[in-house]
Protein backbone atom coordinates (compact mmCIF):
# COMPACT_ATOMS: atom_id res chain seq x y z
CA UNK A 1 0.00 0.00 0.00
CA UNK A 2 2.80 2.92 1.19
CA UNK A 3 4.83 1.79 -1.43
CA UNK A 4 1.95 2.15 -4.15
CA UNK A 5 1.52 5.76 -2.95
CA UNK A 6 4.96 6.20 -2.72
CA UNK A 7 5.02 5.43 -6.41
CA UNK A 8 1.79 7.49 -7.70
CA UNK A 9 3.51 10.30 -5.36
CA UNK A 10 6.34 10.01 -7.89
CA UNK A 11 4.84 9.66 -10.98
CA UNK A 12 2.53 13.45 -9.88
CA UNK A 13 6.05 14.82 -9.51
CA UNK A 14 7.08 13.52 -12.74
CA UNK A 15 3.96 14.96 -14.16
CA UNK A 16 3.84 18.33 -12.18
CA UNK A 17 7.71 19.22 -12.36
CA UNK A 18 9.57 17.41 -14.85
CA UNK A 19 12.02 19.09 -14.66
CA UNK A 20 12.82 17.97 -11.13
CA UNK A 21 13.56 14.78 -11.98
CA UNK A 22 14.69 14.56 -16.12
CA UNK A 23 18.71 15.01 -17.11
CA UNK A 24 17.99 15.45 -20.25
CA UNK A 25 15.74 17.56 -23.14
CA UNK A 26 13.41 14.60 -23.82
CA UNK A 27 13.30 16.10 -27.56
CA UNK A 28 16.94 16.71 -27.92
CA UNK A 29 18.19 13.97 -31.20
CA UNK A 30 21.61 13.10 -30.94
CA UNK A 31 22.31 10.37 -34.04
CA UNK A 32 25.88 9.31 -32.85
CA UNK A 33 24.90 8.29 -29.09
CA UNK A 34 21.76 6.63 -30.90
CA UNK A 35 20.74 3.19 -29.19
CA UNK A 36 22.83 3.28 -26.30
CA UNK A 37 22.42 0.58 -23.08
CA UNK A 38 21.95 2.03 -20.42
CA UNK A 39 24.81 3.44 -17.83
CA UNK A 40 25.90 6.59 -15.84
CA UNK A 41 24.91 9.28 -18.72
CA UNK A 42 21.87 7.89 -19.69
CA UNK A 43 20.25 5.69 -16.93
CA UNK A 44 17.73 4.08 -19.71
CA UNK A 45 19.98 4.10 -22.52
CA UNK A 46 18.77 6.03 -25.41
CA UNK A 47 16.52 5.31 -28.31
CA UNK A 48 16.45 5.22 -32.23
CA UNK A 49 17.14 9.20 -32.42
CA UNK A 50 19.77 9.19 -29.77
CA UNK A 51 17.38 10.72 -27.29
CA UNK A 52 17.38 10.10 -23.76
CA UNK A 53 14.63 7.53 -22.78
CA UNK A 54 15.04 8.06 -19.00
CA UNK A 55 13.44 11.60 -19.88
CA UNK A 56 11.01 11.01 -21.87
CA UNK A 57 9.45 8.43 -19.51
CA UNK A 58 9.81 11.14 -16.84
CA UNK A 59 8.38 13.81 -19.40
CA UNK A 60 6.00 11.07 -20.94
CA UNK A 61 3.94 11.14 -17.66
CA UNK A 62 2.39 13.92 -17.86
CA UNK A 63 0.52 12.76 -20.95
CA UNK A 64 0.35 9.31 -19.88
CA UNK A 65 -1.42 9.44 -16.35
CA UNK A 66 -2.72 12.71 -17.25
CA UNK A 67 -5.16 11.45 -20.15
CA UNK A 68 -5.92 8.58 -17.58
CA UNK A 69 -6.97 10.98 -14.61
CA UNK A 70 -8.83 13.28 -17.16
CA UNK A 71 -11.05 10.33 -18.26
CA UNK A 72 -11.39 8.58 -15.14
CA UNK A 73 -12.38 12.16 -13.53
CA UNK A 74 -15.08 12.77 -16.69
CA UNK A 75 -16.35 9.23 -16.37
CA UNK A 76 -17.00 9.63 -12.42
CA UNK A 77 -18.98 13.23 -12.78
CA UNK A 78 -20.96 11.52 -16.08
CA UNK A 79 -21.97 8.71 -14.88
CA UNK A 80 -22.37 10.45 -11.24
CA UNK A 81 -24.73 12.51 -13.22
CA UNK A 82 -26.77 10.18 -15.48
CA UNK A 83 -26.63 7.52 -12.55
CA UNK A 84 -28.09 9.40 -9.83
CA UNK A 85 -30.85 10.70 -12.24
CA UNK A 86 -31.86 7.13 -13.16
CA UNK A 87 -31.86 6.64 -9.89
CA UNK A 88 -34.72 9.03 -9.10
CA UNK A 89 -36.36 9.02 -12.76
CA UNK A 90 -39.56 7.05 -13.15
CA UNK A 91 -39.39 3.49 -13.97
CA UNK A 92 -39.56 3.95 -17.90
CA UNK A 93 -36.96 6.21 -18.12
CA UNK A 94 -34.72 4.59 -15.85
CA UNK A 95 -35.32 1.07 -17.95
CA UNK A 96 -34.68 2.66 -21.20
CA UNK A 97 -31.57 4.52 -19.52
CA UNK A 98 -30.29 0.92 -17.58
CA UNK A 99 -30.72 -0.89 -21.13
CA UNK A 100 -28.67 1.40 -23.17
CA UNK A 101 -25.88 1.11 -20.29
CA UNK A 102 -26.18 -2.96 -20.34
CA UNK A 103 -25.55 -2.30 -23.99
CA UNK A 104 -22.63 -0.54 -23.67
CA UNK A 105 -21.04 -3.32 -20.69
CA UNK A 106 -21.74 -5.84 -22.82
CA UNK A 107 -18.55 -4.75 -24.69
CA UNK A 108 -14.84 -4.78 -23.50
CA UNK A 109 -13.67 -1.13 -22.55
CA UNK A 110 -10.91 -1.22 -24.67
CA UNK A 111 -13.18 -2.56 -27.75
CA UNK A 112 -15.42 0.82 -27.09
CA UNK A 113 -12.82 3.37 -27.15
CA UNK A 114 -11.00 2.03 -30.11
CA UNK A 115 -14.44 2.47 -31.89
CA UNK A 116 -14.33 6.15 -30.69
CA UNK A 117 -11.20 6.91 -31.44
CA UNK A 118 -11.84 5.35 -34.65
CA UNK A 119 -15.01 7.54 -35.64
CA UNK A 120 -13.65 10.99 -33.88
CA UNK A 121 -9.71 10.28 -35.27
CA UNK A 122 -6.39 10.29 -33.09
CA UNK A 123 -5.37 12.79 -30.77
CA UNK A 124 -4.94 12.83 -27.02
CA UNK A 125 -8.06 15.12 -26.90
CA UNK A 126 -10.07 12.22 -29.08
CA UNK A 127 -8.27 9.43 -26.79
CA UNK A 128 -9.30 10.78 -23.32
CA UNK A 129 -13.04 11.10 -24.83
CA UNK A 130 -12.53 7.33 -26.05
CA UNK A 131 -11.85 6.24 -22.88
CA UNK A 132 -14.36 8.48 -20.76
CA UNK A 133 -17.16 6.99 -22.96
CA UNK A 134 -15.80 3.36 -22.29
CA UNK A 135 -15.77 3.34 -18.79
CA UNK A 136 -19.12 5.76 -17.82
CA UNK A 137 -21.09 2.93 -18.42
CA UNK A 138 -19.97 1.20 -14.84
CA UNK A 139 -20.18 4.17 -12.95
CA UNK A 140 -23.68 4.67 -14.39
CA UNK A 141 -24.64 1.46 -12.96
CA UNK A 142 -23.25 2.01 -9.81
CA UNK A 143 -24.17 5.16 -9.12
CA UNK A 144 -27.96 4.54 -10.10
CA UNK A 145 -27.43 1.42 -7.59
CA UNK A 146 -26.32 3.21 -4.64
CA UNK A 147 -28.72 6.30 -5.20
CA UNK A 148 -32.01 3.57 -4.91
CA UNK A 149 -30.40 1.91 -1.89
CA UNK A 150 -29.69 5.50 -0.06
CA UNK A 151 -33.02 6.79 -0.98
CA UNK A 152 -34.78 4.14 1.28
CA UNK A 153 -32.14 4.39 4.02
CA UNK A 154 -33.30 4.79 7.65
CA UNK A 155 -31.67 8.09 7.67
CA UNK A 156 -32.85 9.66 4.49
CA UNK A 157 -36.40 9.18 5.98
CA UNK A 158 -36.11 10.43 9.19
CA UNK A 159 -35.00 13.54 7.20
CA UNK A 160 -38.09 13.54 5.57
CA UNK A 161 -39.92 12.75 8.49
CA UNK A 162 -38.66 15.89 10.27
CA UNK A 163 -39.30 18.62 7.47
CA UNK A 164 -36.34 18.25 5.50
CA UNK A 165 -37.39 18.65 1.13
CA UNK A 166 -37.03 15.94 -0.82
CA UNK A 167 -33.89 17.78 -3.24
CA UNK A 168 -32.07 18.94 -0.02
CA UNK A 169 -32.59 15.51 1.43
CA UNK A 170 -31.31 14.38 -1.49
CA UNK A 171 -28.11 16.49 -1.95
CA UNK A 172 -27.16 16.48 1.88
CA UNK A 173 -27.66 13.10 2.47
CA UNK A 174 -28.18 10.47 -0.42
CA UNK A 175 -25.55 12.65 -3.25
CA UNK A 176 -22.81 12.33 -0.59
CA UNK A 177 -22.68 8.66 -0.47
CA UNK A 178 -22.82 7.58 -3.97
CA UNK A 179 -20.54 9.81 -4.65
CA UNK A 180 -17.87 8.01 -2.65
CA UNK A 181 -18.77 4.62 -3.80
CA UNK A 182 -17.64 6.28 -7.18
CA UNK A 183 -14.58 7.63 -6.00
CA UNK A 184 -13.37 4.21 -4.39
CA UNK A 185 -14.27 2.99 -7.97
CA UNK A 186 -12.52 5.85 -9.27
CA UNK A 187 -9.28 5.24 -7.92
CA UNK A 188 -9.58 1.42 -9.39
CA UNK A 189 -10.76 2.92 -12.89
CA UNK A 190 -7.54 5.71 -13.26
CA UNK A 191 -5.20 2.80 -13.43
CA UNK A 192 -7.47 0.61 -16.53
CA UNK A 193 -8.23 4.06 -18.23
CA UNK A 194 -4.00 4.81 -18.31
CA UNK A 195 -3.89 1.44 -19.26
CA UNK A 196 -6.65 2.10 -22.24
CA UNK A 197 -4.80 5.07 -23.30
CA UNK A 198 -1.40 3.73 -23.60
CA UNK A 199 -3.00 0.69 -25.51
CA UNK A 200 -4.42 3.22 -27.82
CA UNK A 201 -1.16 5.45 -28.24
CA UNK A 202 0.55 2.05 -29.11
CA UNK A 203 -2.01 1.70 -31.89
CA UNK A 204 -0.70 5.01 -33.13
CA UNK A 205 -4.23 6.71 -32.29
CA UNK A 206 -2.79 8.74 -29.06
CA UNK A 207 -0.19 11.70 -29.20
CA UNK A 208 2.63 11.38 -32.15
CA UNK A 209 6.18 11.94 -32.74
CA UNK A 210 8.62 13.50 -31.12
CA UNK A 211 6.19 14.05 -28.18
CA UNK A 212 6.86 11.17 -25.32
CA UNK A 213 4.16 9.58 -24.15
CA UNK A 214 4.94 5.84 -22.54
CA UNK A 215 2.65 3.80 -24.84
CA UNK A 216 4.27 6.04 -27.90
CA UNK A 217 7.12 4.85 -26.79
CA UNK A 218 6.75 1.10 -26.35
CA UNK A 219 5.24 0.84 -29.68
CA UNK A 220 8.72 2.72 -30.81
CA UNK A 221 11.02 0.37 -29.57
CA UNK A 222 9.19 -3.05 -30.75
CA UNK A 223 11.45 -3.25 -33.58
CA UNK A 224 14.65 -3.34 -31.93
CA UNK A 225 13.76 -5.10 -28.92
CA UNK A 226 15.98 -7.71 -29.45
CA UNK A 227 19.21 -5.35 -29.72
CA UNK A 228 18.14 -2.37 -27.54
CA UNK A 229 15.25 -3.67 -24.69
CA UNK A 230 15.55 -0.73 -22.93
CA UNK A 231 13.59 1.67 -25.17
CA UNK A 232 10.49 -0.66 -24.90
CA UNK A 233 11.14 -2.12 -21.54
CA UNK A 234 11.29 1.35 -19.05
CA UNK A 235 8.35 2.61 -20.13
CA UNK A 236 6.12 -0.30 -20.29
CA UNK A 237 7.31 -0.50 -16.59
CA UNK A 238 5.84 2.80 -15.61
CA UNK A 239 2.79 1.67 -17.31
CA UNK A 240 2.87 -1.42 -15.34
CA UNK A 241 4.04 -0.11 -11.59
CA UNK A 242 1.21 3.08 -12.67
CA UNK A 243 -1.70 0.67 -13.51
CA UNK A 244 -0.76 -1.79 -10.28
CA UNK A 245 0.31 1.27 -7.61
CA UNK A 246 -3.22 2.62 -8.73
CA UNK A 247 -5.25 -0.79 -8.15
CA UNK A 248 -3.91 -1.48 -4.91
CA UNK A 249 -4.54 1.66 -3.78
CA UNK A 250 -8.33 1.42 -5.20
CA UNK A 251 -8.95 -1.94 -3.31
CA UNK A 252 -7.14 -1.26 -0.76
CA UNK A 253 -9.98 1.74 -0.03
CA UNK A 254 -12.47 -0.61 -1.10
CA UNK A 255 -11.98 -2.99 1.44
CA UNK A 256 -11.90 -0.21 4.22
CA UNK A 257 -15.49 0.98 2.87
CA UNK A 258 -17.00 -2.59 2.61
CA UNK A 259 -15.73 -2.97 6.67
CA UNK A 260 -16.66 0.34 7.82
CA UNK A 261 -20.69 -0.76 5.63
CA UNK A 262 -20.49 -4.06 7.71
Amino acid sequence: MWFAVAFLALVAVAALLPGLLATHDPLQTDVRGALLPPGPEHLFGTDQSGRDVYSRVIYGAARSAGIGLLATTLALVAGLAVGAMSGVAPRPVDAVAMRLTDILLAFPEFLIALIVVAVLGPGPVNVAIAVTLAAVPVYIRLARTQTRTLRGAEHVEAARILGVGPVRAFRRHVLPGVLGSLSVLATIGIGSSILAAAGLSFLGLGPIEPQPEWGLMLSGGRNVLGRAWWISVFPGLAITLTVISATVIGRTLRARADGVRS
